[in-house]
């Protein structure tokens, strides 16, 4: 039977990936999943995805809490390469590397694609503004959207008089140079990524196209496994 592979982008789990699992794929906390999450708002049996006529259809399976597709609520749906899947507090990514490119290349025609009246299609996500991030807000002791200006004192950053995660203090010159990359490097790529953003009048949504998206899921899954590398290096994947 055809596989498939999931990155966790979000959750306890968070930097696995789950590669080329043979459907059917059965998705719970419960020993005997296929794919088995550590995750206490997710059902024993959570979910079921299959392959059916060419296409790989994802199935709730009367969960507790449901089954989110990009950020909708579903009973049963097609899965493509790059959707987003939301299980109790887990958030996984559907598809390969390749996979995603490969959808977002027959998106874009390897840029943009052309209409039949010769205009220019360009292919977008919107994101409203009550986003993953905007629901788990609460767990969280900094809300970054307020007004409070950051400062920084030696290695500590504040958002007014709240200490943010400070950096690690003592580094050798070359661990300071390994840090000052990798910090360079998601700089980079996410300001890249957004550059293309467009807010609505009121600015309650932003669109951005789909390529784009990827490269933020991307860099999210990145930096999942990166956190995962630095707490458990030895069981990464």
């Amino acid at each position: 039977m055809p596989a498939v592979t999931f990155q966790v982008l979000e959750g306890i789990d968070k930097g696995r990936v789950f590669r080329e699992l043979s459907t059917p794929v059965t998705i719970g906390r419960e020993e005997g999943n296929v794919l088995r999450l550590n995750d206490e708002r997710i059902s024993r049996f959570h979910a079921k995805v299959q392959f059916d006529n060419g296409e790989v259809i994802i199935t709730d399976l009367d969960s507790t809490n449901g089954t989110k597709v990009n950020g909708n609520v579903i009973q049963i749906r097609r899965l493509r390469p790059g959707d987003r899947v939301q299980i109790g507090r887990s958030v996984l990514l559907f598809g390969t590397e390749q996979e995603i490119q490969a959808r977002s290349l027959s998106l874009t025609g390897g840029a943009s694609a052309a209409s039949p009246g010769g205009a220019t299609l360009v292919h977008r996500a919107t994101v409203p503004q009550q986003t993953l991030a905007a629901a788990m807000e609460n767990e969280f002791d900094i809300d970054l959207s307020l007004p409070e200006q950051i400062t920084v004192s030696g290695a500590n950053f504040y958002q007014g008089n709240k200490p943010l995660p400070p950096l690690p203090e003592k580094m050798s010159p070359s661990q300071a140079a390994r840090l000052a990359e990798l910090l360079d490097f998601l700089h980079k790529h996410l300001t890249s990524a957004t550059e293309n953003v467009r807010a609505n009048e009121d600015a309650s949504q932003v669109t951005l196209n789909y390529t784009d998206w990827q490269r933020i899921l991307k860099m999210q899954m990145l930096l999942a496994r990166y956190v995962r590398a630095v707490s458990e290096p030895d069981i990464l994947d």
